[in-house]
């Protein structure tokens, strides 16, 4: 799923936390994944403030970059405007790949490096956590941020004949432009300068990119099931002197169901910040 940690990102420019993301990632809840989407729920305000008037978001704005420092505050603007860029580069070699070659195989092989360099530059936004220049749970952050290096690592660059299987590219394509989204608005939100088409894009795109996103993911671990049950990889077998065991085969089939009771969680929460950003209504969350 998307990832939708708001704040880890920002450190509160654009407000408070993807999740999954968890792209929509719900391994980040189980990313982006669904063990966390409840928790993400609280950590998905975009410091839009509702039907709140100009001037006192210009004012809440102002406050958080006195309370943060201005250092912090142009540390986190480098970031986002380098995951910006990033991604970006990643969509245009994308691109371009499909252009010349008229085909999806081999389009991962050919953007993997980019792909693994700038989802696990990430891990950065759970340091701005831990040294409090982003109000986010570090655990949520954790959990999320984790959860796309889990699919990227783990899944996908460890088993290579799912590589070229057409639900790669479902993910890749929703994270791609999830991220560009995500980290513009970001950017923009830090420079207190969010053009309305960010602001319109960020609480749009999810709608179709996060179910697309989703089902990437799902049907990119399904394609994994059959090699990882023939192989045992990442599997502990009993004995061992340490007396564990671990199926990792399981553990897919676990994650996967992870993803049925939680995604629409995670989804509905986003339907109703569009509400309130895009459209100023008060949403009441009803305690569990």
């Amino acid at each position: 799923m998307g990832r939708l940690t708001e704040a880890a990102a920002t450190g509160g420019g654009a407000a408070a936390a993807h999740a999954a993301s968890l792209p929509p990632t719900p391994l980040a809840l189980s990313s982006t994944s669904p063990g966390c989407v409840a928790t993400m729920a609280s950590s998905e305000e975009d410091g839009t403030n509702g039907g709140a008037s100009e001037a006192s978001e210009e004012k809440e704005a102002t406050g958080k970059r006195r309370r943060r420092g201005w250092l912090a505050t142009v540390w986190l603007t480098f970031y986002n405007i380098a995951m910006t860029a990033g991604w970006l580069v990643l969509a245009i070699a994308m691109v371009r790949f499909y252009m010349e070659k008229g085909t999806h195989r081999g389009l991962y092989k050919s953007i993997q490096k980019t792909l693994k360099f700038f989802q696990t530059f990430a891990l950065l936004e759970i340091v701005h956590c831990l040294i409090g220049i982003v109000p986010t749970s570090v655990l949520v952050t954790g959990v999320q941020v984790s959860s796309r290096i889990f699919m990227v690592w783990l899944i996908t660059h460890s088993i290579k004949a799912i590589q070229n299987e057409e639900s790669v590219v479902l993910f890749l394509v929703s994270w791609t432009v999830t991220e560009i989204t995500r980290y513009s608005f970001y950017t923009f939100s830090l420079l207190d300068h969010l053009p309305y088409f960010i602001k319109w894009a960020r609480y749009n795109f999810f709608i179709i990119l996060y179910p697309i996103g989703v089902a990437g993911e799902l049907l990119t671990i399904y394609a994994a099931l059959p090699y990882v049950k023939k192989t045992g990889m990442y599997s502990i077998r009993l004995p061992n002197k340490y007396n564990v065991s671990f199926d990792y085969y399981y553990f897919l089939l676990i994650t996967m169901a992870s993803y049925i009771p939680l995604f629409p969680q995670l989804y509905f929460h986003m339907l109703r910040q569009r509400r309130k950003v895009l459209h100023g209504e008060v949403i009441v969350e009803k305690d569990d």
